[in-house]
C-alpha cells in the first residue's frame, strides 16, 4: 500500500516510485550506514532523510537497521560525528569530528516516523536512549534566547539547524509521551516552545527585518523555507514568507536554487521546499515543482544533486541517496501517507507554538526573554 499511496502525488508512477526505493536501498550498506553514495561518505542526518524514504516505501526492515547503526554509534556525550567515511562493509572511522547539533538531533524524527508508520513498540523501546541521549546533548546546547548553538565549539545559532531542530524536538516529545517520560516530555516542551519561538520571530524576507539572533545565511534557500519545513511558521506568516522569497530561488521550468547568487538549482532543495508548500496549503504549487525537476532523474530512479543551468550542465556529478529520499517524502506528503503528513505537517505533533506566533511570525522580543 505505500508505494501506492506515494503513486496518488500523480507525479511517478508505481514502478517509478519502487525503482526509486530500490536504489536508496541498494546504497545502504551490511552495517545499516546509508552513505551518499558508495565510496563517499554517510553523515548522520541525511541518513535519516534516506531512511525515512525506505519507511514510506514499505521497507521499515531497511529502515530499522539504519537507526540501529545510529543507536550503535553513538558518542558518549548523544552526540554523532559530522562524516564518516563510507567502506563496502559500512561507516568507517569518522572523517569529520563535528559534533553537529542538528544531525544529532534529527533521530527523533526518523524514529518517530518509524512509530508511526510501523507501530513497533520494541523498536521505539530499543531507540528510545539513543533519543535520549541524542536530546539532552542538543539542549545543552541552548542559548538564553532560544536559539541552540549548531555545535559545541560554536557561539553561532543557525537558522535552518534551529528549524529542524524544533521539529525534532517536537518528535522527541511525542516519544517521551508514548514512554511514559511525563518529566522529559515537560521539560523538552520547554526548551521547544523557546526555540520555536525564535524560528518563528527570525524574519529576514519580505517586510519582516532579521531578530538577530542566528548568524546571517538568507543567501541560502534553506535559510528560507527551514521555518515552514520545521514547522514553526503557519498561516499567513508562512505565506508571506514563502512568497517574499520565491523570485529569489525559484527557477520556473527547473527548479529550487541551493543559494540565491548561483545559477544552479538542486533536486533536495527543491523536493523540501514542496513539503513546506504543501504543509501551508499550496498542495498544486508543489507538485508543479515536483514536475518541473523530473530532468534531475536518471534512470535508476535516482536523482542528481543539481544542474548549473547557465552551462546546461549537471553539477556535481553524483546522485546522493537523501535527494532521492526527499523525494519520496514529498511524494509522501502529496500522496496522504499519514506518517509523513504527521511528522511535516506539525498540527498533530505536541510542543506547537501558541497561534499568534506561528501564524503571525510576531514577538521577536518575546522570544529573546523567554
Amino acid at each position: 500500500m505505500s508505494i501506492e499511496l506515494l503513486a496518488r502525488a500523480g507525479i511517478l508512477t508505481p514502478a517509478q516510485i519502487e525503482r526509486t526505493a530500490a536504489s536508496i536501498a541498494a546504497v545502504q550498506r551490511p552495517d545499516g550506514s546509508i552513505p551518499w553514495f558508495h565510496g563517499d561518505k554517510t553523515d548522520p542526518w541525511d541518513h535519516v532523510e534516506s531512511a525515512m524514504a525506505l519507511d514510506t516505501a514499505g521497507r521499515a526492515l531497511a529502515a530499522r537497521r539504519a537507526y540501529r547503526w545510529l543507536a550503535d554509534r553513538q558518542n558518549a556525550d548523544g552526540s554523532w560525528y559530522a562524516n564518516y567515511a563510507d567502506t563496502p562493509e559500512g561507516a568507517a572511522e569518522p572523517t569529520d569530528k563535528t559534533k553537529d547539533a542538528n544531525f544529532t538531533a534529527y533521530l527523533a524524527v526518523g524514529v518517530y516516523h518509524h512509530w508511526l508508520i510501523t507501530r513497533d513498540g520494541a523498536a521505539l523501546a530499543e531507540l528510545w536512549p539513543a533519543v535520549c541521549q541524542a536530546v539532552e546533548f542538543v539542549l545543552e546546547l541552548q542559548r538564553p534566547d532560544g536559539a541552540i548553538r549548531w555545535n559545541p565549539d560554536s557561539d553561532e545559532a543557525l537558522l535552518t539547524g534551529c528549524g529542524s531542530m524544533y521539529q525534532a524536538l517536537r518528535c522527541a516529545v511525542a516519544i517521551a509521551d508514548r514512554m511514559g517520560e511525563p518529566r522529559r516530555a515537560l521539560e523538552w516542551t520547554e526548551a521547544a516552545l523557546r526555540l520555536g519561538g525564535a524560528v518563528a520571530s527570525a524574519g529576514g524576507f519580505g517586510d519582516e527585518p532579521s531578530s538577530g539572533v542566528f548568524a546571517a545565511k538568507d543567501r541560502y534557500s534553506m535559510d528560507w523555507y527551514y521555518p515552514v519545513l520545521g514547522t514553526a511558521l503557519r498561516g499567513e506568516a508562512a505565506h508571506a514568507r514563502l512568497d517574499a522569497g520565491w523570485d529569489r530561488f525559484v527557477v520556473p521550468g527547473l527548479g529550487t536554487r541551493c543559494v540565491d547568487d548561483r545559477p544552479w538549482v538542486t533536486g533536495g532543495e527543491t523536493f523540501e521546499l514542496c513539503i513546506a508548500l504543501w504543509a501551508v496549503g499550496w498542495p498544486e504549487r508543489a507538485r508543479r515543482l515536483l514536475a518541473d525537476v523530473r530532468h534531475l532523474r536518471d534512470l535508476d530512479g535516482l536523482y542528481w544533486t543539481g544542474y548549473v543551468y547557465a552551462d546546461n550542465a549537471i553539477w556535481p556529478e553524483e546522485k546522493t541517496s537523501w535527494t532521492a529520499g526527499s523525494l519520496l517524502l514529498a511524494l509522501a506528503v502529496l500522496g496522504g501517507e499519514p506518517a509523513t503528513r504527521t511528522v511535516f505537517g506539525g498540527a498533530d505533533l505536541p510542543a506547537g507554538l501558541p497561534e499568534r506566533l506561528s501564524a503571525s511570525g510576531a514577538g521577536t522580543r518575546a522570544a529573546r526573554t523567554a
